[in-house]
């Protein structure tokens, strides 16, 4: 046996040793860390000591069997289901940038990463992630202090005409570096984060209310509904109008259930 196979199967042997629960156990010493596992209907599991206190539980068992849905805004929380799903058909989610609450009833900017969960035949039975408050992930604060000035502004201001040379000017920085500067630290370009802000709004405004989606397109800052339609179907594959009558459709479902005796 050589040293490479030998050394292979030493951490097999180790790796069989210990629990999956161990490692779990370990994101409770991570505190800018969420963590959760859910089942294949997007129910939780589990979830570390800080995701239990951001949804603002002192125990496991409170939540376990529940879903974001009794926690969460309604466009945040389909959202998140509307990811595991794709998550568990093979989706990967690596730092994506999303919209979140904090445990104080805020909206705030979070890195997200999902992963599908299979059982033994590997067959998806659920999934996992990570998320972390943006603003105050160390690896991201000195760039998000540099990015603070123009992603409030944007979030102010995204129903509005946004042009480079603002964001530019109230940085003090040149649009390319301004442009360098949201590539590093939040891998998108100006243009690609504010079109992100709207969108999500967007989506927010198509669950919320019965505003009609042309409305929506301009209310949120696309004053051409095409694009409008174009960007939403690229960012969360389905048009608009899909996505409302789909929400609509698993209010309905899920409605029905709890109305049942």
């Amino acid at each position: 046996m050589n040293k490479k196979t030998a050394d292979s199967s030493c951490v097999d042997t180790l790796v069989n040793r210990f629990s999956v629960k161990q490692i779990i156990d370990m994101f409770d010493l991570m505190p800018d860390v969420l963590f959760w596992i859910k089942d294949e209907k997007s129910c939780f599991v589990y979830a570390n000591q800080f995701f239990l206190e951001h949804l603002g539980v002192t125990s496991l068992r409170q939540i376990i069997g529940l879903s974001d849905f009794d926690f969460s805004p309604r466009h945040i929380a389909t959202q998140f289901t509307v990811d595991d799903q794709k998550v568990m058909q093979g989706e990967v989610v690596n730092n994506r940038l999303e919209m979140n609450q904090t445990k104080v009833g805020e909206i705030a900017w979070f890195t997200t990463s999902k992963r599908p969960l299979f059982d033994q035949q590997g067959q998806p039975i659920g999934s996992y992630g990570i998320t972390r408050h943006l603003e105050k992930t160390s690896l991201s604060l000195a760039g998000m202090d540099a990015l603070k000035k123009p992603v409030d502004y944007i979030r102010r201001n995204y129903m509005q005409n946004i042009c480079l040379q603002q964001l530019a000017e109230i940085t003090y920085l040149s649009i390319s570096a301004l442009e360098r500067r949201f590539k590093k630290f939040l891998g998108k370009t100006p243009t690609q984060f504010i079109n992100e802000v709207r969108l999500e709004n967007a989506r927010r405004l198509l669950i919320e209310t019965n505003i009609p989606i042309a409305a929506i397109a301009n209310n949120t800052g696309f004053a051409d509904h095409s694009y409008f339609s174009r960007q939403f179907q690229k960012l969360f594959e389905q048009s608009p109008s899909t996505f409302r009558q789909d929400h609509c459709a698993n209010d309905a479902v899920r409605n029905d259930s709890i109305n049942l005796p």
